[in-house]
C-alpha cells in the first residue's frame, strides 16, 4: 500500500554557497537543478565584511535577482544584514526581487557584530549582539509595514487621465525605532506575495525572539544527527514563543539546517531515511541542506534523496503554485492599512 501524503509536505531547501564563484552562472546552474528536484527554495549567504583571502564574494541579493529570469518556480532567499543597512533599502530590494521573480522571494535576516565590518562601512560603531538583534527585529517589522504601505490595488496606470496611483491607498508608516525612523510610503508597489518570506537562523538563543515574532521560516543548525531532541527542543521553544506573541505556531516552518557531503547513491538514500524519520517524529517541518560541494552533492540529492522521499509519499513531485508562500503552505498576508481602513 502506498503511504499517505501528509497534509503539509516535507519542505526542502538547499544552500548555493560557493566561495570560488566568479559570476552568477554556477549559482544559476545549481538553482535550476534544485528546481528540477522540486525543492522549495535556495539560499545564498552574505556578510558585510571584506572577503577573506582567496574568497570571491558576490552580493547575494543581486546574484539571486540574476537567477530569477532563468528559473521558473523555485524560491530565492538571500541573506540580508540589517546592521549597517537602511530598512527602507532592505524593503525596496527584497520587494524588487519578489517582483522580478514573480513572487518567489524571501530573505534571511542577519546582523553584523564585528568591529572590522563597522569600520568597513563607517556608518556606526560595532555593538553587542543583543542590541543588534533588537534592531533586526524592528527592521523586520518596519519592512513589512513598508510592503503594506501600498494597497494591492493602489496602482491605476490610467493613461487617459494621467493618474498613476490612488493616493488614498498609499500610507505613511511613520515608524520610530530605537536606531532609526521611517516615514514611507515605499517607492516599490506591494510585492506579489504581499510579504516576501522572512527567514531567521534560530540556532542561537539571541535570534529566537525575532524568529518567533517575525519569521515565516526558522533554521536550526544540526550539530549531531544522533540527537534530534536538541532540534525538537528549539522547535518547541519557537512554538511556545510564537503563541505568546499571538501567532499561530503553524505559520513558522522550522527547518533543520544540515551539512551534507554525499559521495554515492547509498549516502543519498541514507539521507532520505534520516529526513523521513525526523519528519515522522515531528522533529522539524523539513530540511535546509548545506552541501560541502554543490557540484557533487546536489545531483546526488536531487537524483537520489528526492525520488526516495517522493516514493514514500513525503515529498511532492510538482509545485502546487507559483509563489514561495504557496510552496511553504503559508497564506498571503492581508494588508494592515487596507484592513484598518475597511474596519473604520
Amino acid at each position: 500500500m502506498s503511504p499517505l501524503v501528509p497534509t503539509r509536505p516535507l519542505h526542502l531547501a538547499v544552500a548555493l554557497d560557493r566561495p570560488d564563484a566568479r559570476d552568477a552562472e554556477p549559482y544559476a546552474r545549481t538553482a535550476r537543478l534544485a528546481e528540477h528536484g522540486k525543492l522549495d527554495f535556495v539560499t545564498l549567504g552574505d556578510t558585510l565584511g571584506p572577503p577573506r583571502r582567496g574568497e570571491r564574494r558576490l552580493d547575494a541579493l543581486a546574484v539571486l535577482a540574476r537567477i530569477a529570469p532563468v528559473t521558473e518556480r523555485i524560491g530565492l532567499v538571500p541573506t540580508v544584514t540589517t546592521t549597517h543597512t537602511e530598512p527602507f533599502h532592505v524593503s525596496s530590494a527584497v520587494s524588487t526581487l519578489d517582483w522580478v521573480s514573480g513572487g518567489r522571494a524571501g530573505w534571511t535576516v542577519d546582523v553584523s557584530t564585528g568591529e572590522a565590518d563597522a569600520r568597513h562601512f563607517g556608518r556606526k560603531a560595532a555593538a553587542p549582539a543583543p542590541g543588534l538583534w533588537q534592531e533586526a527585529d524592528e527592521v523586520a517589522d518596519v519592512v513589512t509595514r513598508l510592503w503594506d504601505s501600498w494597497e494591492d490595488d493602489a496602482e491605476i496606470r490610467d493613461v487617459a487621465t494621467g493618474r498613476f496611483v490612488d493616493r488614498d491607498k498609499l500610507h505613511y508608516v511613520d515608524y520610530e525605532g530605537t536606531a532609526f525612523s521611517v516615514r514611507g510610503p515605499s517607492i516599490v508597489p506591494r510585492p506579489p506575495q504581499g510579504h516576501p518570506v522572512i527567514a531567521v537562523d534560530a540556532t542561537d538563543p539571541l535570534p529566537r525572539t525575532t524568529a518567533a515574532r517575525r519569521a515565516d521560516v526558522a533554521y536550526v543548525r544540526v550539530k549531531d544527527t544522533a540527537n534530534p531532541g536538541a532540534v525538537r527542543g528549539v522547535r518547541d521553544e519557537l512554538h511556545r514563543r510564537a503563541r505568546a506573541f499571538g501567532r499561530d505556531p503553524g505559520r513558522i516552518v522550522v527547518l533543520a539546517s544540515l551539512p551534507v557531503a554525499l559521495y554515492a547513491a547509498a549516502d543519498a538514500v541514507a539521507l532520505a531515511d534520516l529526513a523521513g524519520a525526523w519528519y515522522a517524529d515531528r522533529v522539524v517541518d523539513g530540511f535546509h541542506f548545506r552541501p560541502e560541494n554543490p557540484d557533487r552533492d546536489l545531483p546526488l540529492l536531487v537524483d537520489g534523496t528526492v525520488p526516495v522521499l517522493q516514493h514514500r509519499g513525503l515529498l511532492r513531485s510538482f509545485y502546487p503554485g507559483g509563489t514561495l508562500r504557496e510552496h511553504l503552505c503559508l497564506p498571503r498576508p492581508a494588508n494592515r492599512y487596507a484592513t484598518a481602513r475597511e474596519t473604520a
